[in-house]
């Protein structure tokens, strides 16, 4: 019993070690933030809102904040809707096949930001298909970048629930693959889908290289509006990627609340 104690403590004071390593970056940043000066002493001599009202102040913000929401959503979307129903066939129908898919959708990991934006900018900058600098472009790279995080998320989802004998099971019950897939699998790998949803949205939404590359010049995000106005001012940069983080936590609250009931009402 004493051994148990000693090892749960000693668990315990490592994960709050970690905890205060990971979150204490960031809650330095945000002090940064609030701060009106702050040079020759441990905390600020002040304290001001006004880094904050200055960046809610500038359009270009609000504009940036929104073109990255509505390009990570979009892009988030059309991957589910393409990735949900592969993952289920070949992990169903053609488990042969799962090793070739992983070797495919590891490919990203192997090939650079930089130069993947080369080798787009020179596919598409020329010939009959002329996409360079448009959302099209980005919302088709960022789809090939989030292929990991859906593929491995919904196919552990899939054999976490047993797919395939839920599959069987209510194909005895009556239900065709479509009616099955819909009213039986799909509620219970949700949480997964959530997850890899997050984990997609918060890769694509803290995006730099790709999104400067190859729409920078044409399209804002809050990535490259932080770029360029990291220089300006280090409250403001700071007030910046705090409001950046506030919202990556509410998106992933709201969607995390939004799985768990529609997970509660399909098991229902």
């Amino acid at each position: 019993m004493t051994e148990r104690n000693g090892a749960g403590w000693g668990h315990r004071a490592l994960q709050s070690m970690l905890l205060v390593y990971l979150l204490l970056p960031l809650a330095a940043t945000a002090v940064y933030a609030f701060a009106r000066e702050w040079q020759n002493t441990l905390l600020p001599k002040s304290w001001t809102l006004d880094w904050f009202g200055s960046m809610f102040r500038d359009t270009r913000f609000l504009e940036a904040l929104w073109n990255s929401l509505y390009l990570c959503a979009i892009s988030v979307g059309l991957s589910l809707i393409v990735m949900i129903p592969a993952v289920f066939v070949l992990t169903v129908y053609a488990p042969r096949l799962e090793s070739l898919m992983k070797g495919i959708v590891v490919l990203p990991y192997a090939v650079p930001g930089v130069v993947a934006a080369v080798g787009l900018i020179r596919t598409y900058s020329s010939g009959p298909i002329d996409i360079s600098g448009t959302t099209y472009l980005l919302i088709g790279a960022y789809f090939v970048a989030i292929l990991p995080y859906m593929y491995q998320g919904i196919r552990n989802s899939l054999l976490t629930v047993s797919a395939p004998e839920l599959m069987q099971a209510a194909g005895l019950l009556g239900a065709g693959p479509i009616r099955a897939f819909l009213t039986v699998v799909l509620p219970n790998i949700a949480p997964g889908i959530v997850v890899s949803t997050l984990l997609s949205f918060s890769v694509l939404f803290g995006e730099f290289v790709l999104t400067n590359m190859l729409v920078g010049a044409h399209i804002q995000t809050i990535q490259v509006y932080l770029y360029q106005r990291v220089g300006e001012s280090g409250h403001l940069a700071s007030a910046i990627a705090i409001a950046y983080f506030v919202f990556i936590l509410i998106v992933s609250m709201a969607l995390m609340k939004l799985g768990q009931r529609r997970s509660g009402r399909g098991k229902g």
